[in-house]
């Protein structure tokens, strides 16, 4: 019992002797790089993280090349789409210097696609090459890489604001993918129309594209490219809800079928559209389910916060039109809880049938109504309102007069309540009865609603609902090329002949013993 104190406090001694060495030693080491000037190397270091930062986004640049022409010389999209789904986070690290030093390291000293890319860069990327830089060439054989350069600069000059120029250089990239006839690329082509819209769109020009649109969208239906179509079509179908041709978007609509393997972005958008376009046409079933779809196809997080704020504020509405009330926990979710609340407050006005707090939240928030486009359908919810306060008053008392219908609603006269009445009575929002010579509403015991069809209805619903999303899953399931296949078959092709050969083998031995048995 005596030794183990000791022994810890020798331990103690040694660990607090090993502490003090090594501060002795960093303090020596501080002191021998103190006077080597400590002023001068947070620069340096700045220095050298700008040139290695400036290293990978040009190795990122570089891999995506080789990504490029492996998918042209094996024709498999994959490693084009996975070299596209990395442009996101590269747009973030682009500058004119790094994407100068590719530009050189890819084209040769003559080439017009170098001169004309450089001097849209500017003067300080010019600046920035270095005799090294234009020593190292390493051309590369496929327009892919031609193209996806064009592209990063568009993007790098979407950025910087510089709209001019990038309407420029995407009319000049059109030109060039609309001259290739290339599958290889059909995806560079999508991002290339997207972009080229885009920069027309912030100018104020997009009716300008409208042929070009239309042109491209016909090729890519007859050579079956799937992402440039899908693409197209939720440009045009944008392009006509700017300029509020609803008309024609259903006309496109109509006429066109949406592939079945576009990407589940472009889907998303398409089926958001699709909802607008019934929602305005009075029919608010199909645009629910299409709204649905839309909701739930979009990727949840905070980068497509706007497309999922604008989705709800339109299928919220739609659920007014139809009747319904949205669940209160939509407006509590943090991406969406501040874009909702004008709506909220009309949901609450519908749900209470207070056509009071209805207009004044209506005229509140009208600037917000109008620049979400979504007015028109509001103004639609008033008769929604209306037919709400009947049915609760009609649930509240058997029998009532107009005149109390006319001051409970806010209405201007008492032939109004009678017709709004009358026509509740006859859509089927209230049971009841009206006395014209008496002026009252007589409200008719409630039927069990378990004895109606509305369960069936209700069921019928969901079946279709959960029929309709495992076949959209089974569709969206990714199978084995038929190369796999037809190994798979040439092996259990072989097994088959080893089993036939392992059978013959055995049944002659057996009619050899039966020979020597004979015998």
């Amino acid at each position: 019992m005596s030794d183990a104190p000791r022994r810890s406090t020798r331990l103690n001694k040694n660990q607090e002797e090993e502490k003090a060495k090594a501060k002795a030693v960093d303090q020596d080491v501080e002191m021998e790089e103190s006077p080597a000037g400590s002023s001068t190397d947070a620069p340096k270091e700045k220095v050298l993280g700008a040139k290695e930062l400036e290293a990978l986004v040009i190795a990122d640049i570089k891999q995506h090349f080789v990504l490029f022409t492996k998918s042209a010389k094996t024709h498999e999209a994959r490693f084009a789409i996975r070299a596209l789904r990395s442009v996101s986070s590269l747009r973030k690290r682009l500058t004119a210097q790094a994407l100068a030093k590719s530009i050189v390291g890819s084209y040769g000293k003559d080439d017009e696609a170098r001169k004309r890319l450089l001097v849209y860069l500017g003067s300080e990327a010019l600046t920035s090459i270095t005799p090294e830089d234009e020593a190292v060439v390493s051309k590369y054989d496929t327009p892919e890489v031609d193209v996806y350069l064009h592209l990063l600069v568009m993007i790098y000059l979407l950025d910087k604001g510089q709209l001019e120029k990038g309407i420029e250089l995407s009319n000049i990239t059109i030109k060039v993918v609309q001259e290739l006839n290339r599958r290889s690329l059909d995806q560079l082509a999508a991002k290339v129309y997207f972009y080229y819209a885009r920069f027309y769109e912030l100018t104020g020009r997009l009716a300008e594209i409208r042929p070009t649109l239309l042109n491209a969208q016909r090729t890519a239906t007859l050579r079956r490219d799937d992402d440039t179509q899908s693409t197209l079509i939720n440009l045009l179908l944008r392009n006509y809800f700017h300029y509020n041709l609803y008309d024609q978007a259903d006309k496109l609509v109509s006429k066109i079928t949406f592939p079945e393997n576009a990407t589940n972005n472009q889907l998303a958008r398409y089926m958001y559209y699709l909802g607008r376009i019934k929602a305005i046409q009075l029919e608010y079933t199909e645009s629910h389910q299409c709204l649905l779809q839309a909701v739930r196809k979009a990727p949840q997080n905070n980068v497509t916060a706007g497309f999922q704020q604008e989705a709800n504020k339109l299928l919220i509405i739609v659920q007014l039109l139809m009747g319904e009330i949205p669940e209160r926990s939509l407006f509590r979710q943090p991406v969406l809880r501040k874009a909702l609340i004008p709506y909220f407050q009309i949901t609450q006005a519908v749900r209470v049938g207070d056509l009071n707090k209805f207009q004044e939240t209506l005229a509140t928030h009208a600037a917000t109504f109008n620049a979400d486009k979504n007015y028109t359908l509001i103004l639609r919810l008033r008769h929604n309102v209306i037919k709400t306060g009947i049915r609760m008053i009609s649930l509240s008392y058997s029998r009532i007069s107009l005149r109390d219908v006319c001051l409970k609603l806010h209405l201007d006269s008492e032939e109004d309540a009678e017709y709004i009445v009358a026509k509740s009575i006859r859509d089927g929002v209230i049971d009841a009865t009206i006395d014209h010579e008496k002026g009252f509403m007589r409200s008719k015991e409630n039927v069990d609603i378990y004895s109606t069809n509305e369960p069936q209805h209700a069921f019928h619903q969901r079946i279709g609902f959960c029929l309709k999303l495992h076949n959209d899953s089974v569709k969206a399931m990714r199978f084995p090329l038929k190369t796999v296949n037809q190994d798979a078959a040439e092996v259990e092709a072989a097994r088959d002949q080893e089993r036939t050969l392992v059978q013959e083998i055995a049944e002659a031995d057996e009619d050899m013993d039966e020979d020597h048995d004979e015998l």
